[in-house]
């Protein structure tokens, strides 16, 4: 007989929450409508791809954190590091286990599993997921200071300061030095300004 499906039913709703929780560090930067938990986390997902792949780790694996790595978000919100200060958010694998509580076993656990190795931060894959959480952020603020919101520089050098791994560090620089619009020039092959 088939696994019930109603626990992972109410996830995939739950999980739709997270395309309407906004990121709140950001508004600390003055930007009004920052982008959502479910936005970062889908380009966090492609770039972890990347990362692993050019540190020969799995980028299947690493995309497959990603993907994860936010998603106890649903029940915590996006509490940002002053927040933090005040009221921890809740332990992500405890989370998740309430998230997955329900859900067939065989899914239960391979996403119990993908949390814990995010968090542990340990495996190859984890640390290229890990720095792509922070490539995503600081691409974000590169994002927004071109936007005017000149204080997301502290989250363009925070994030900066933490990537881990030789790729990771090598592609920061690289946006660092790119505009956020040269990939259009690029394609309709204008000339660099």
């Amino acid at each position: 007989m088939a696994d019930d499906l109603s626990a992972v039913g109410r996830f995939l709703y739950e999980a739709g929450t997270l395309k309407q929780t906004r990121r709140t560090g950001w508004w600390m930067a003055g930007v009004r409508d920052p982008e959502s938990v479910a936005e970062h986390s889908w380009r966090a997902s492609l770039i972890a791809s990347v990362v692993a792949k050019l540190e020969g780790a799995d980028p299947a694996r690493a995309a497959f954190l990603a993907v994860w790595h936010d998603t106890q978000e649903t029940r915590t919100g996006d509490v940002n590091h002053v927040g933090k200060k005040y009221a921890p958010a809740g332990d992500p694998q405890a989370v998740t286990a309430d998230q997955t509580a329900g859900m067939p076993e065989a899914l239960a656990s391979t996403i119990r599993e993908l949390v814990a190795e995010y968090e542990g931060g340990e495996s190859p894959e984890a640390v290229c997921a890990r720095d792509a959480d922070k490539l995503e952020c600081m691409l974000q603020g590169i994002e927004y200071k071109a936007q005017g919101y000149g204080n997301a520089q502290r989250w363009i050098d925070n994030s900066r300061a933490r990537i881990a791994t030789e790729t990771g560090r090598r592609l920061a620089d690289e946006l660092l030095e790119q505009g956020t619009l040269d990939w259009l020039r690029t394609t309709l092959g204008e000339k660099e300004v």
